[in-house]
C-alpha cells in the first residue's frame, strides 16, 4: 500500500516550511500533519513566495480570528494559488462566485438568496434521493468484492445531488466532475483550468436561456425570478451563484466522503464500532470532518496589518488553513487521533464567520448517508493489497483513487 498524488507541478523542493512552504508539494498533499505540528511550535504563521506569495496560519485561534475579521481581510479572491508573470496565467474568463468571493453588502444579499436551498428542511427532502443513490451505487459493485471507494462511490454522490438542486441532467455527472476537477485540482494547469471554467460558463449560459423560456422548480429558475432592491438579480450573479453551487458542492463533499471511507478502510476498529453503535454516527461525522477537513480558503489583506507579529502588507494573501486549525492541540485533545465519540468538537471544517459554508447542512447529510449506506451493505472492508491511494491537494484535499476489497 502506498499513497501518491494525482497531479502536481514540477517545483523545487521545499527548503524550509516556515519560509518556503508549497501546498502542492507531493509529500505534503499526501500527509501534511507533521508539517502543521512543527509550524505551530516554531512558526505558527508561515510565509512563502510560491504561487504568488502568501501567509499561512496554522493555529486555531489565528485562523478563527482572520476568518472573522472582514474589516482587514477581504474575500474578493479566495483562490489559494495566485499567478505571477512567471507562472502560467489563469483562464481569461472571470466570473464572480458570490457569496464566497464577495464582501458585504453583496455577500449579504447573495447569501440570503442561497441559504433557503440548504436549510434543514430542504436538506431533509434531499435525503431519500441521496440514500437511494448510494444504495444503487453499492449495487453496482458489491458482487465483485472490490471497488474504488473514491471514484466508484464518493465521487458519484455530491455531483448528482447538486445536479438535482440546479435542475440539470444527472447523466452529465461525469462531465460536471471533470470541469470541477479542472478548476480546483488542476488550477496550476493553464489548459485544464481554462477548459473547466469555460465548460461551466458555456453550460450555465445555456441553462439561463432555457429557464427564461421554461422556468422550473430549481435554484437557477428561482434566482432568475428573484429581485434585489426591486431589480432583477444580474445574470452574472445568477451564473456565479450557480457555478459556486456546482464547484463548491461537488469536490469538497466528495473529498470528505472519500477521506472518511479511506479512514474506515485503514482503521477496522472504528469501522466495527460504527457498525455496532450506529447511534454514534452524528458525532462520528463531525469527527471525520474535523480530522480530514478538505478545504483551504484565501483572504486578501485590505491594508497593512500585524498578524501575530508578522508584517502582512496590503494585497498579501492569507491562507485559512482550516484543516491545520482542526488539529491544534490547544483546542482538541489528542488532535491527530480520530475519536468517534468526541464530544467537544468546535471544528472549522466549514469555515467561520460570515463566509461559513452555506451548504454545511447538505454536506453533513451526504457524508452521513454515504457512510450509513456503505456500512449497511459492506460492514467489513480494507484497502486492497498493494493499493496505491492517490490524493489531490491545493484548494481541496482528498483521495481520488482508493481501491478497497470486502
Amino acid at each position: 500500500m502506498s499513497d501518491t498524488v494525482t497531479s502536481s507541478p514540477t517545483t523545487a523542493p521545499v527548503a524550509d516550511w516556515a519560509t518556503d512552504y508549497d501546498i502542492l508539494d507531493p509529500e505534503y498533499v499526501v500527509s501534511p500533519y507533521q508539517v502543521w505540528d512543527d509550524l505551530r511550535q516554531t512558526c505558527p504563521v508561515a510565509h512563502s513566495d510560491r504561487w504568488g506569495g502568501s501567509w499561512m496560519p496554522t493555529r486555531y485561534a489565528d485562523v478563527f480570528a482572520v476568518a472573522h475579521d472582514v474589516e482587514h481581510f477581504s474575500s474578493r479572491d479566495v483562490g489559494v494559488l495566485t499567478f505571477t508573470d512567471e507562472d502560467r496565467p489563469p483562464p481569461p474568463i472571470q466570473l464572480p462566485l458570490p457569496p464566497i468571493d464577495a464582501d458585504p453588502p453583496v455577500h449579504t444579499w447573495t447569501r440570503r438568496l442561497l441559504l433557503p436551498w440548504f436549510s434543514h428542511a430542504r436538506v431533509a427532502g434531499y435525503e431519500p434521493m441521496t440514500r437511494e443513490l448510494c444504495a444503487r451505487l453499492v449495487d453496482g459493485f458489491i458482487e465483485s468484492g472490490r471497488a474504488d471507494a473514491a471514484a466508484d462511490y464518493a465521487q458519484q454522490i455530491p455531483v448528482r445531488v447538486i445536479a438535482s438542486i440546479l435542475g440539470v441532467p444527472g447523466d452529465l455527472a461525469d462531465t460536471f466532475t471533470g470541469w470541477v476537477r479542472d478548476v480546483l485540482e488542476f488550477a496550476h494547469d493553464e489548459v485544464r483550468s481554462r477548459r473547466g471554467f469555460d465548460g461551466i460558463v458555456t453550460f450555465l449560459l445555456q441553462q439561463l436561456a432555457d429557464r427564461r423560456d421554461d422556468p422550473r422548480d430549481d435554484l437557477i429558475s428561482e434566482l432568475l425570478q428573484a429581485e434585489v432592491d426591486g431589480e432583477p438579480v444580474p445574470d452574472e450573479i445568477v451564473m456565479g451563484i450557480a457555478a459556486l453551487t456546482l464547484i463548491a458542492g461537488v469536490d469538497t463533499t466528495w473529498s470528505g466522503i472519500g477521506s472518511a471511507l479511506w479512514h474506515l478502510a485503514t482503521h477496522p476498529d472504528d469501522t466495527r464500532r460504527l457498525v455496532n453503535e450506529p447511534e454514534l454516527m452524528p458525532m462520528a461525522v463531525e469527527e471525520l470532518l474535523r480530522a480530514y477537513s478538505p478545504v483551504t480558503m484565501a483572504r486578501i489583506a485590505v491594508d497593512d496589518v500585524d498578524l501575530v507579529g508578522c508584517p502582512v502588507k496590503a494585497g498579501d494573501k492569507v491562507l485559512l488553513n482550516f484543516a491545520a486549525a482542526n488539529r491544534d492541540p490547544d483546542v482538541f485533545d489528542r488532535p491527530n487521533e480520530v475519536i468517534l465519540d468526541r464530544e467537544q468538537n468546535r471544528h472549522l471544517a466549514f469555515g467561520a464567520g460570515i463566509h461559513r459554508c452555506a451548504g454545511s447542512n447538505l454536506a453533513r447529510m451526504e457524508l452521513r448517508v454515504a457512510i450509513e449506506e456503505w456500512l449497511r451493505r459492506i460492514p467489513e472492508f480494507r484497502l486492497a493489497d498493494g493499493a496505491e491511494v492517490e490524493w489531490a491537494g491545493g484548494q481541496v484535499r482528498g483521495p481520488r483513487v482508493c481501491p478497497v476489497v470486502f
